[in-house]
């Protein structure tokens, strides 16, 4: 599933192309993804421009002149694609392009009119129109913690979420009430640079090794947006490039690869926890 850095990817991607672009031509070619498009969908996006696009957490967000907000979850295979050509005027419909491809716009601006599409092999992606100044209310996002990025995001509110609490720290921070947009790739990366076990209790981290890992998860996300996320199978930015920080991970599917800890010695470890495979060097990670 894309994380955090691969939606922020997608975001910028299509910045340029949908800001301040009106919508037109939209077709819908199926009634639903993981859930049932809103409705009228196509009928409330045509004819509406987009004032900027925002990420919270791992959806995307298009706040729209009509006072509502696209919202859009990739789910494990969703993909926006630009066809990378200008098109004409907007005519009656716009033809459903790449296999798997499920909703298709044109985005008008006074310089270029560029074909959207939106593709979704699996289908475990979704979409909704929102009131945009009841957004933060919703039950997508009331609930949701700090953007790791954001200044709500440090080590006294880690401290605090975590206080007295026996789950380990790695499903700890996969909890999206205690911090948004973190998935499994991110925080074995993060946990691996702050030199801190995914087996210790959440609430027996200390504060020297908060502050750390504060600092781990920020650059782990930032190093990982620089180089446009990680494929690992399935995603693509919307050019239909891959990113490419899968070459720059220290743990993640290294099970059994000597550690790249100077001077350690030891071997990168697989367990599960949560479900989840959890990569880790056992010698560099002490609980």
């Amino acid at each position: 599933m894309p994380e955090l850095p691969e939606v922020e990817t997608v975001r910028r991607g299509l910045e340029p192309v949908l800001t301040g672009a009106r919508l037109g031509r939209v077709r819908q070619n199926r009634p639903d993804l993981r859930f049932p498009f809103p409705e009228r969908f196509t009928e409330r996006l045509d004819g509406a421009t987009v004032l900027r696009l925002d990420r919270r957490a791992k959806y995307l967000l298009f706040p729209l002149s009509t006072g509502e907000t696209w919202v859009t979850h990739l789910g494990m295979t969703g993909r926006f694609t630009l066809d990378g050509q200008e098109v004409g005027e907007f005519e009656d419909d716009a033809p459903i392009g790449a296999k798997h491809e499920h909703l298709s716009l044109c985005a008008a601006t006074t310089a270029a009119t560029t074909r959207v599409g939106y593709a979704d092999a699996r289908r475990f992606g979704f979409m909704g129109l929102i009131p945009t100044d009841a957004v933060s209310a919703h039950p997508w996002f009331s609930s949701l913690g700090p953007e790791p990025l954001g200044n709500g995001f440090s080590a006294a509110h880690l401290a605090q979420a975590f206080e007295g609490r026996r789950q380990n720290v790695k499903v700890s921070l996969l909890d999206q009430r205690i911090v948004a947009g973190l998935g499994n790739i991110y925080v074995c990366e993060a946990l691996y640079r702050a030199g801190i076990s995914p087996l210790t209790a959440a609430g027996a981290v200390s504060r020297p090794k908060l502050e750390r890992l504060v600092v781990a998860i920020r650059d782990v996300l930032n190093d990982a947006i620089t180089a446009g996320g990680s494929t690992l199978r399935d995603f693509a930015n919307a050019e239909g490039g891959q990113g490419y920080f899968q070459h720059n991970f220290d743990v993640y599917g290294r099970e059994g690869q000597p550690c790249r800890g100077a001077a350690c010695g030891g071997a990168v470890a697989r367990i599960v926890q949560g479900g989840r495979s959890t990569f880790f060097c056992p010698t560099c990670q002490k609980a």
